[in-house]
């Protein structure tokens, strides 16, 4: 399993597999951080609901954005 940047702010979802209402394929969502979540591969997610979950790790791709964008996602969530 790859490392995970502990400053990752946004992901890409790769996969929604018995999560079809809480993440949508190819969007991008905010990551919260929880090391104890990180532990056990799992990340700390904004969803659909616009609350935060659990999700596996490998459910996603880390996303590195140009700042500007960043702070946009950021302001939106």
């Amino acid at each position: 399993m790859k490392n995970w940047n502990p400053d990752t702010k946004f992901v890409g979802c790769l996969t929604n597999q018995n999560y079809e209402a809480s993440l949508q394929l190819r969007k991008y969502y905010r990551v919260l951080p929880d090391e104890k979540a990180s532990e056990h591969s799992y990340l700390r997610v904004v969803d659909e609901s616009g609350e935060d979950y659990l999700y596996p790790q490998h459910y996603f791709s880390q996303v590195e954005m140009v700042r500007e964008i960043e702070e946009d996602l950021l302001k939106a969530s």
